[in-house]
């Protein structure tokens, strides 16, 4: 099978041949149609956080294919079925976290593509008790975005308690954010995007954002506050300085929501107005196997849009400059069936 591999930190992926994995004990072999490439599967590829993953490694989290083998003792999986293979590999299911609904928190958690190979490959393994059942009429190529930028922000929203008619800053509309602008209105928020491209903007408008922000020529804190500051603020921009920019723009008991991952990020939190205020600072990790079976569903009822664009997966190293040169209107995904 081919594969694309990070052999050292911060140089290009390497595409090679592999064996075909063969699945242990409650695993699934899935041959992949779609992979989504996230930004954190650049940080991984370049090692940018204090827990590295261990090159070589498959990158890749928002993997999407068909059960091709069954592991001992899989029985809930029958082959041919179409799964997702989210960032949360395995977790421990004993520890107090598994056990009261926050299995991503497990400090015993296996992330896909980071701590295991991921999806940047035509075959892959999955944990089958966290490899979800996609629905019918759900294609992989939207599943695959699911499977990560939708069930981040869906758990973000809900760490905010977004109740309607709320004020919700969605701070970013990329790949994470043209989802969370949909969920907050599928929860009946009033929403402002806030981004620096045109097209993002442009995309925003096109999924109702009440209130459009170009961060480039507009203060985003002012402009919240202008319209009554945010109960909420979703901070997906990888970028430090739009997390402090939205902070300041929440109303009195706002919550600062953090989602995105800056390499070397650090805002600072200014003591007397956060106590003053009431305001809080969260951070929120991805979602639950529950929390992606309910986006998963929002999605076969028609309720959601994933906004995507197909590539081969040679064309990995080209992607991920693009992504990173802020080209990309929301989310690359790898066709893993081309040329099969």
């Amino acid at each position: 099978m081919k594969a694309a591999v990070v052999r050292a930190f911060g140089e290009p992926l390497v595409i090679e041949e592999r064996p075909d994995p063969e699945p242990g004990p409650g695993q699934v072999r899935v041959r992949v149609e779609a992979s989504g490439l996230c930004h954190t599967d650049i940080h991984a590829a370049h090692g940018d956080w204090p827990v590295k993953p261990t090159p070589p490694f498959v990158p890749g989290h928002e993997g999407v294919g068909l059960v091709e083998k069954l592991g001992e003792g899989v029985t809930h999986l029958s082959v041919g079925q179409r799964v997702a293979v989210p960032w949360l590999g395995r977790a421990c299911g004993r520890c107090e976290h598994c056990l009261s609904g926050w299995e991503t928190l497990c400090e015993q958690q296996v992330n896909t593509g980071y701590g295991c190979d991921g999806g940047y490959a035509e075959k892959m393994l999955a944990w089958a008790d966290f490899a979800q059942p996609v629905p019918e009429g759900v294609t992989a190529f939207e599943a695959a975005p699911l499977a990560c930028a939708g069930v981040t922000t869906y758990k973000a929203l809900k760490v905010a308690d977004i109740k309607p008619a709320q004020l919700v800053a969605i701070s970013g509309v990329g790949g994470l954010g043209h989802l969370a602008l949909q969920y907050a209105k599928i929860a009946g928020a009033t929403v402002a995007a806030i981004d620096v491209t045109d097209d993002k903007l442009q995309l925003a408008t096109e999924l109702g954002a009440d209130i459009v922000i170009d961060a480039r020529k507009q203060d985003a804190g002012k402009e919240l506050k202008e319209h009554g500051g945010a109960h909420a603020a979703i901070a997906l921009a990888v970028n430090p300085a739009a997390f402090e920019a939205v902070n300041s723009g929440l109303r009195r008991g706002g919550k600062l929501v953090m989602v995105a991952l800056p390499a070397h990020g650090t805002i600072q939190v200014p003591i007397f107005d956060t106590v003053l205020n009431g305001t809080s600072v969260i951070g929120s990790i991805v979602g639950t196997r529950q929390d992606l079976a309910e986006v998963f569903q929002l999605h076969a009822a028609g309720r959601t849009k994933v906004i995507y664009e197909t590539r081969p997966l040679v064309s990995v190293n080209e992607s991920i400059d693009a992504v990173l040169r802020g080209e990309i209107k929301a989310r690359v995904v790898f066709d893993l069936g081309a040329g099969r």
